[in-house]
């Protein structure tokens, strides 16, 4: 009988200790205990970690292709759109890592008709995507879900992503302030040559020059069309012309050795000719790509940037 006894009290411990298991894998701990409530907090933390989304954004019936590094904490952050140059080779992405990692979204994409993005390049289509960008980034849905502050977008850009960052914002007054990284003036460049020369011969030398750059990566162009582009908005869309447009925002210029720095000193000495008191130049010593000073880049961009905050 007490073999009975005990074997029914120790069946009875056990079913109460499976019973209290199987409450505690379920989320159904007492009150109090914290059990119940523990996951929304890891939830919330989870939610606010650095990330990327990827996407494709809407332009003039193309879909580009896109990704933002979203940064860590609820935000809502300040973004920079990230532009590439001719033809991209060079995408600066360690530069958006470094960036996000300072608290900004960063948001890079491909131009239409180019590296695998759908449609025709030219540089009216590049001016048109990257007005497309911004405004995909000032949807609220968008904002909301990238945990961005559609009201603090700054555009970085590299070579002629740099010709891309003056024409969006001479054109966007509510773009905070641009940096040109040996930011290409195409079209300034091109206004020169006519003046040396026929607009034949400057349409075959631009031409040659663009070809030289490598057009593999780029659909829908050919070096003589981007030249011809270039050759009829040259006075529309040559940096001297913006100035005006810019004079009260925040603008970083970066040169290197690369043969563009005087004419980007010139852009720099316009601005502050017009006005601007908020030109940041700065040089380093090395090639188009800055490929041995690429620390030195992102620290001089990142002290820019930190301005804003």
């Amino acid at each position: 009988m007490k073999i009975c006894a005990m074997s029914t009290r120790l069946a009875a411990c056990l079913l109460l200790g499976l019973m209290f298991s199987s409450a505690y894998a379920h989320g159904a701990g007492t009150p109090g205990d914290g059990q119940s409530n523990a996951k929304l907090p890891a939830k919330a933390e989870a939610e606010a970690k650095a990330s990327m989304e990827t996407m494709q954004i809407p332009s003039h019936g193309a879909l580009m292709n896109a990704l933002v590094y979203v940064a860590a904490g609820a935000g809502p952050h300040p973004v920079v759109i990230l532009l590439h140059g001719f033809p991209g080779n060079e995408r600066n992405l360690d530069l958006a890592q470094d960036m996000r990692r300072a608290g900004w979204d960063v948001l890079y994409f491909n131009y239409r008709g180019s590296w695998g993005t759908p449609g025709n390049f030219s540089f009216a289509h590049g001016i048109d995507d990257v007005a497309a960008a911004i405004a995909y980034l000032r949807k609220p849905e968008n904002a909301r879900r990238l945990r961005l502050d559609p009201s603090r977008i700054v555009l970085v850009g590299h070579s002629m992503g740099g010709f891309m960052t003056v024409q969006a914002a001479a054109a966007d007054p509510a773009i905070k302030g641009i940096a040109m990284i040996s930011a290409a003036d195409m079209a300034g460049e091109m206004e020169h040559m006519q003046s040396q020369d026929s607009p034949a011969d400057a349409v075959k030398k631009m031409s040659a020059g663009l070809a030289e750059e490598g057009m593999a990566p780029l659909s829908g162009c050919t070096p003589d069309s981007l030249a011809q582009e270039l050759s009829t908005h040259a006075s529309a869309w040559a940096f001297r012309t913006k100035a005006q447009a810019i004079k009260d925002r925040p603008v970083l210029v970066m040169t290197s050795d690369d043969g563009l720095a005087p004419a980007d000193d010139a852009f720099a000495a316009a601005l502050r000719q017009a006005g601007n008191t908020q030109v940041t130049s700065h040089h380093l010593s090395t090639d188009h790509a800055y490929s041995d000073q690429r620390t030195e880049l992102s620290r001089a961009v990142l002290e820019w940037l930190a301005g804003f905050k």
